[in-house]
């Protein structure tokens, strides 16, 4: 595939932008995301195809070019989504949205339980984490909600100063998959993490969601800005992983202290049964007891 980044239409370089300042994206990354689409953009001239025009079989048979393993691939299929979704709802280019359709071959008897951290992993990452800038701070209390409660990006961006109670030790989440709002206890840790935001770091805006871009004008920050934060901490304590490990790993610490399976399915926001169920990695014996001890 041809990855020359330069001379790149102006609409690509729009998009860069904007994932500097809506997304927060560091250079490194973006120029990840160059690369990739660069490579779009030559397959689109090779067949003479305009953004306009693109159909998801162009797409697919873009993807379908590349020689690489199946991890990276769903990278590169990642970044290209979220090229896809600006030109649909940012810039209006394309009339229909085929992010959702850019997906890989499905995966028959293949399913692989969720990774986490292990205690020293944890113990590493949360020892690595700086509190010098209001960045640093923004992600440190970012982490905590990842750990200690098990939050999803999306939950940990919409949370606002109207969901905190400091005094009793609460948050409350109002929008699940359960379509149920759930009040979660903050342990002292978290409590303090975010007291530290709120009140040292946090910009003054009209929004009420905790969580702000560091960029002016501030304004609350998307779930991929939450994602890549945390990303990005996990790379400098030397973890490859991603936002989701930490939630894994909280599902892991409630079974590893008897949480029923049921508990685990409402904390971490379930609609079934099954997914709770999914979301463990855990050994044999450990799921045996679980799953023999709870009527399902």
């Amino acid at each position: 595939m041809n990855e020359d980044q330069g001379g790149l239409p102006d609409i690509y370089e729009q998009y860069f932008l904007y994932l500097a300042h809506t997304r927060e994206i560091s250079r490194s990354e973006i120029n990840d995301v160059k690369r990739v689409l660069a490579s779009l953009d030559g397959y689109l001239g090779n067949h003479k195809l305009s953004l306009a025009a693109l159909k998801i079989e162009h797409l697919d048979a873009f993807m379908g070019e590349f020689k690489v393993a199946k991890t990276t691939l769903r990278i590169y299929r990642y970044r290209v989504r979220g090229f896809l979704k600006y030109l649909y709802a940012e810039k209006k280019i394309i009339k229909k949205d085929l992010a959702p359709l850019l997906v890989g071959p499905p995966l028959f008897a293949h399913k692989k339980p969720p990774k986490f951290l292990r205690p020293q992993e944890v113990q590493k990452l949360f020892s690595s984490l700086k509190l010098v800038t209001s960045v640093d701070i923004r992600t440190y209390a970012m982490i905590h909600l990842a750990y200690t409660l098990g939050l999803r990006p999306i939950e940990i961006s919409r949370t606002t100063l109207d969901h905190i109670s400091f005094s009793d030790g609460e948050l409350t989440i109002k929008e699940r998959k359960t379509k149920n709002p759930t009040v979660l206890p903050l342990s002292k840790q978290t409590l303090k993490a975010m007291a530290a935001y709120v009140y040292k770091a946090r910009p003054e805006t009209q929004y009420r969601h905790v969580f702000l871009t560091h960029y002016r004008p501030h304004r609350p920050v998307a779930p991929g800005t939450v994602g890549c934060a945390i990303r990005r901490a996990m790379i400098e304590a030397g973890l490859s992983s991603s936002a989701y490990w930490l939630r894994h790993t909280y599902a892991q610490n409630l079974l590893q202290i008897g949480r029923s399976i049921y508990d685990i399915k409402e904390m971490l926001g379930h609609k079934n049964i099954q997914s709770s169920q999914v979301y463990l990695h855990i050994d044999t014996e450990l799921m045996r007891k679980v799953l023999f001890n709870e009527t399902l």
